[in-house]
């Protein structure tokens, strides 16, 4: 497997209005100029990111850069929430994304730690 070193830009506070629909949201803030080879399903990931609530405070539920640690997964294999799996695929190495991930594609109707059912959820 292929490691590729991921990031997700982190935002000192980002408020999103509510989304009409349901859908993951994809949004790249950064591109290397290079770029030899796309993430893909089985690749082993290690990236720092910032989960945030969709919500006018953006509440931080957690935060990889508090840790100091970045989180290593396998990509695809079901080891993450469904809308990493599927928004982290096809990155280059340095790319960094914003994700709105809706409640289908993270937690759905059951709350997890301090997430409440039903949450879309922002990660940078």
């Amino acid at each position: 497997k292929t490691s590729a070193m991921l990031g997700l830009l982190m935002f000192a506070a980002l408020a999103l209005p509510p989304r009409a629909h349901h859908a993951l949201s994809i949004y790249p803030t950064f591109k290397p100029t290079s770029c030899p080879r796309l993430t893909k399903n089985g690749d082993s990931i290690y990236m720092h990111y910032e989960g945030h609530l969709e919500t006018l405070d953006g509440q931080v539920f957690d935060s990889s850069y508090e840790r100091e640690e970045p989180l290593q997964f396998s990509l695809g294999t079901g080891q993450v929430i469904a809308g990493w799996d599927q928004g982290l695929l096809n990155m280059c190495k340095g790319e960094k994304r914003i994700l709105t991930i809706p409640p289908e594609l993270a937690y759905g109707n059951r709350a997890m730690g301090g997430i409440p059912a039903g949450s879309t959820l922002v990660f940078k």
